[in-house]
């Protein structure tokens, strides 16, 4: 059996979801749309999403627009305050993710923001709640009728929609690693200079755009608030959400088929990303304690941890490795080799979206490659 590294494919956007009207990273800025409301998203994958939604009836750009740019990095300039503080909505991902957008949505006052960690039922939230109970949801996705749902995705009370996706009591947070005690906060180093620090909530996966379910729940803040603001296009808004969520649940589908398949197969990462998709994927976490937290931060692997790492893939004890290009090092170059070395393939999962990709193909690409992987 040939083991190979598999790259995400890269695949066109079509069906009229590419990301339109997102300006570069203190590039341009959108052009003015009739309405003359503005959107800000904090990555293109957010603006993406927000302009499946409310297509060119405002203006959509994204602080980060760039495949290169790590957002965990990223400082903030004038040119972005400037354009949070005019914004109608801010869109960004919480949770320590983009620590900049945060502080651009507070010192700007921004009245209107749709925040992703919020609707993700792991997260701890500020009162050391989770966020939303994906296990009381009644919306059954295999029905092919989705016109014909229990909820009505064009009404415009999105917060009362109701979802049945399956198994989602499991732990598809992808949080089997050993973060620390959950709600502590604490800053951690730049990647490049160790001088940038920002809160990072810990025992909490903030990669939540990896999570479908998340996502769904975003689509649908994001035509409230959007309809709100442009009531004559709420309904517009909303048809344009549902379209996405199809799409969106279609995604979760091919998850849950690789889980009927391939449930309990292992799978190590060298940062977090992608831990919502493969625990959806019915894939069991085994990555060394505290090696994807220490890669992520930007953090020294200890000796000991990047040894269990590398004798597990040596040794054939994973199924499959997920490495993040954009938080390349020494250490990870390690594990890249021991998989090579021990046959197991290697999907690499990124942080942004690629150039000329949908979140919706880009996805489909990510799970795509992850069944590849498991049946090669």
């Amino acid at each position: 059996m040939t083991r190979r590294t598999l790259p995400v494919l890269s695949l066109i956007a079509v069906s009229g979801l590419a990301l339109a009207g997102c300006a570069s990273s203190g590039d341009s800025e959108a052009s003015e749309s009739s309405s003359g409301v503005s959107i800000v998203a904090s990555t293109s994958v957010y603006a993406d999403l927000a302009t499946s939604v409310v297509g060119d009836a405002a203006d959509v750009s994204a602080i980060i627009d760039s495949p290169t740019v790590d957002p965990h990095d990223y400082e903030a300039t004038a040119q972005d305050q400037l354009a949070v503080t005019e914004a109608d909505l801010a869109i960004f991902n919480g949770g320590g993710y983009d620590h900049y957008m945060e502080q651009l949505v507070e010192s700007g006052e921004v009245e209107h923001s749709v925040m992703a960690v919020e609707h993700n039922h792991d997260y701890p939230g500020e009162d050391g709640e989770s966020g939303h109970d994906h296990a009381d949801e009644e919306h059954d996705h295999a029905d092919e009728e989705h016109a014909e749902d229990e909820h009505d995705h064009a009404d415009d009370e999105h917060a009362e929609h109701e979802h049945d996706h399956s198994d989602e009591g499991d732990d598809h947070a992808g949080n089997d690693h050993d973060h620390a005690d959950e709600g502590e906060e604490h800053d951690h180093a730049d990647h490049a200079d160790d001088e940038h620090e920002h809160n990072h909530v810990e025992g909490f996966n903030e990669h939540v755009w990896y999570d479908p379910h998340t996502v769904i729940h975003v689509v649908e803040a994001i035509a409230e608030e959007a309809g709100g603001l442009i009531p004559d296009e709420a309904d517009t808004f909303s048809a344009n959400a549902d379209e996405l969520i199809a799409q969106l649940e279609g995604l979760e589908g091919d998850l849950e088929t690789i889980a009927a398949d391939h449930e309990g197969q292992t799978v190590a990462f060298t940062e977090p990303v992608g831990g919502y998709l493969t625990a959806a994927a019915g894939l069991e976490d085994v990555t060394a304690d505290g090696f994807a937290e220490a890669v992520e931060h930007g953090q020294e692997v200890a000796p000991a941890t990047l040894l269990e790492a590398t004798t597990a893939l040596e040794d054939g004890d994973v199924d499959v490795l997920v490495l993040n290009p954009q938080t390349a090092g020494p250490e990870t170059s390690a594990v890249q080799d021991a998989a090579e070395s021990g046959g197991v393939p290697i999907v690499e999962y990124a942080e942004t979206l690629p150039e000329g990709e949908s979140f919706v193909t880009w996805m489909q690409a990510n799970i795509d490659a992850l069944a590849s992987a498991l049946d090669d």
